[in-house]
């Protein structure tokens, strides 16, 4: 499958996707929508990543391969990096918050590009890095946004963050940057994807499906805020009691919730099998979260087992005659 049909059947089961709760509300099956479904989507995410996490940890990592660029601690007259190249765990939890919360890797990378000659050159990559804090952030305060719809009194943390979020008091309701800074977050890695030729070559439906599917929920979330209007208070309803394990369906709540909230439950549903999952993979990474200690701290693999060897006096004790009339010399004649 090539990059245009990965896209294409990308964005025809997203199509695919919207279209189901607009005919399921419709017939009538509006509980397995909103009830069924996301519980079995949030369930479905819990199990998913555990059981990810789980056999990760059991992975076994019984030497240190930390990537490092830097010196290593060594004699004290010789200048080390502890940051490049932790030794201590202090280093290490250093280096992870500036890899979590900064993408720290992301800044330092560089693109190569070739030129007529043929000419090789290195340049930097910074808008990648920015369009990937853009849109984590983004939907980082999106999300928490949405913990108010789950909680009563709403926490005063995402009071806080609406305000901050909404500081610009454009429009009725309210616009919120964050929404738009995830939408322009996912056009921008979508549309370095298929400009990019090397990037777009290596690409599948599993890189443009998220993508897709992110764009859509989204979408239609602008949508319901600015656009079509819903029953605020019904959706509030709704959420409070899948919140509290007593799910109630108000009526007039409107269609296009139904269609938003199943959306979300499939990004649920699909985050353990996807690429999503780096978001818990980076903390189990062994190229990040172990000290390069190996000059100092002996490693030995704990899953090593006695293995019976045939040594070279032995074999020379087995075979000596016949390698005296090979003609092959011998340590000892006899």
């Amino acid at each position: 499958m090539n990059a245009s049909q990965a896209m294409v059947f990308s964005l025809v089961a997203v199509g695919i996707l919207v279209c189901l709760p607009l005919i399921g509300v419709t017939a009538g099956m509006t509980s397995l929508f909103a009830v069924i479904i996301p519980y079995a989507a949030v369930a479905l995410f819990f199990v998913g990543v555990v059981a990810r996490v789980v056999r990760w940890a059991r992975s076994p990592v019984p030497f240190r391969i930390p990537t490092t660029c830097g010196q290593q601690k060594s004699f004290s007259w010789i200048k080390a990096d502890p940051l490049e190249n932790p030794t201590d765990t202090k280093g290490v939890v250093l280096r992870m918050i500036l890899e979590v919360l900064l993408f720290r890797s992301l800044f330092r990378n560089t693109r190569l590009e070739y030129y007529d000659g043929p000419k090789i050159r290195y340049a930097s990559a910074k808008w990648l890095w920015l369009g990937a804090i853009v849109f984590h952030y983004s939907f980082l305060v999106v999300l928490l946004r949405h913990l108010r719809f789950f909680s009563e009194p709403v926490v005063p943390l995402v009071t806080l963050l609406e305000s901050v979020d909404g500081f610009l008091e454009v429009g009725l309701p309210r616009l919120y940057i964050s929404g738009l800074a995830l939408l322009a977050g996912v056009a921008y890695l979508f549309l370095r994807r298929v400009t990019i030729p090397q990037l777009k070559y290596i690409s599948l439906p599993s890189d443009y499906f998220p993508l897709f599917l992110i764009f859509a929920i989204a979408t239609t979330g602008v949508l319901m805020r600015y656009i079509y209007k819903v029953d605020i208070v019904g959706v509030k309803e709704l959420t409070m009691g899948l919140a509290t394990f007593h799910p109630v369906i108000p009526e007039g709540i409107g269609t296009i919730f139904y269609i938003h909230l199943f959306l979300v439950s499939v990004l649920f549903a699909y985050f353990p099998f996807s690429k999503l999952v780096h978001m818990a993979g980076v903390f189990l990474s062994p190229t990040r979260n172990l000290p390069n200690n190996s000059r100092m701290v002996r490693h030995i693999n704990p899953w090593n087992y006695p293995v019976k060897v045939h040594t070279y006096e032995e074999y020379e004790d087995e075979f000596r005659e016949k390698m005296i009339e090979a003609g092959l010399p011998v340590e000892k004649k006899e």
